[in-house]
């Protein structure tokens, strides 16, 4: 792969692990466990059976945790530690031909993680405001088709995959800025 293919893989990467770190990892992990992808030398640490254990275990725990409403705001709040140091890991490694971890590539890493958790977190607080369990299941099983989706789409095709994430994350963004909107006008209404 080329470097620009590399910095795409590296972007959406940080993007999904801003979403769901923990399956990401694992993903990577398993994808490079089984020989399926020649992963660059940093990225080979998610091969580790510890590392693959821990991710699998804590992805099934997010899987349930995710579907409650209030629980999945927590959830989102506390894996703020994981999501943001996974995505930089992951957009550095990728970016990595000798196993060292450049600092600009793990600030952007840094910077797509939390930019795609913010809008992840922000439109599951939105959504615990209304009738469930609808809207709480389908957001979290969408979240979770997308990062399987992303990460079999990443490596086959990664400017598409790229281009992918940009066109959720202005969706989204748009969305949330709507929504704001709607919540102030109709608040400001009624104080009148």
């Amino acid at each position: 792969m080329s470097d620009a293919h590399l910095f795409a893989v590296g972007i959406v990467l940080a993007w999904l692990a801003g979403v769901r770190a923990y399956l990401t990892v694992f993903g990577v992990g398993v994808a490079g466990y089984f020989g399926w992808l020649d992963l660059p030398p940093a990225l080979e640490a998610t091969t580790s059976p510890w590392v693959l254990g821990v991710c699998g275990l804590l992805a099934a725990v997010e899987f349930f945790a995710d579907k409650i409403p209030g629980v999945d705001s927590a959830w989102d709040l506390v894996n703020t530690l994981a999501r943001v140091p996974a995505g930089a890991f992951l957009a550095a490694a990728t970016l990595s031909p000798d196993g060292e971890l450049g600092a600009g590539a793990m600030l952007t890493g840094a910077a797509v993680a939390m930019g795609s958790h913010v809008l992840k977190a922000g439109s599951r607080v939105a959504l615990n405001t209304s009738p469930e369990p609808v809207t709480n299941w389908t957001a979290s099983v969408g979240e979770d088709v997308a990062v399987v989706g992303g990460l079999a789409l990443v490596f086959a095709y990664p400017w598409v995959a790229l281009g992918s994430a940009l066109l959720v994350s202005v969706a989204v963004g748009a969305m949330l800025w709507w929504l704001w909107r709607v919540v102030f006008r109709r608040k400001g209404g009624e104080t009148r």
